[in-house]
């Protein structure tokens, strides 16, 4: 098991093989477990997610899954992607110099903390939002609209998103044509390919 979780890890870690020893070193210290997820190096505390370790072609970096909740006194951490990530951020690093072991170590505890005071950002629900024109689909069959609505809700939302992403009206027509069969036989728009 242990050689098939090696074999996964991200292959940019072996650009910073030193460098990364010493984040997992400062992250021992801390009092956390590794692990490997999502083929990349995670610590733990009591098997929640705290940070993640691993290289990028021109970074080394730790990415904090709570990040955002930590008073980052330092200025260190950026988020990684704006319009996707609300909690998570990065410290990167671009050479074994630039890591002050005391500093890692105290944001490390502070992201422990912030696990046990059991912080988060909960995820927004979304509002699934029915085209004109599959809605007048469902108001004039009862059978269309029962099965519909025992989907669950992200099935729905792929429906709805997938005819309404259509720019031309003659596409929308032709998507809801498409779709139909597949929610009278209660499977999601993409059930195919999972």
């Amino acid at each position: 098991m242990a050689k098939q979780q090696e074999s996964n890890q991200w292959q940019r870690n072996q650009l910073w093989e030193d460098e990364i020893n010493l984040l997992k070193g400062i992250a021992d210290e801390a009092g956390l477990t590794e692990t490997v997820k999502w083929g990349g190096i995670v610590y733990t505390y009591k098997g929640k997610n705290v940070v993640g370790i691993g290289g990028f072609k021109e970074y080394f970096t730790l990415w904090f899954f709570k990040g955002v909740f930590l008073r980052d006194e330092a200025g260190v951490l950026v988020n990684a992607n704006e319009e996707n990530t609300k909690s998570l951020r990065q410290w990167r690093f671009n050479h074994m110099r630039e890591v002050d072991r005391k500093l890692v170590l105290q944001y490390l505890l502070e992201a422990i903390e912030v696990e046990k005071a059991g912080l988060e950002i909960k995820p927004e629900k979304k509002q699934t939002v029915i085209p004109a024109l599959l809605q007048d689909a469902l108001d004039k069959d009862n059978d269309l609209a029962t099965a519909f609505q025992q989907l669950t809700p992200y099935k729905q939302r792929e429906y709805c998103e997938h005819i309404e992403s259509a720019k031309r009206e003659e596409t929308k027509l032709s998507r809801l044509e498409k779709c139909l069969e597949g929610i009278l036989q209660g499977k999601g728009l993409h059930d195919k390919y999972r």
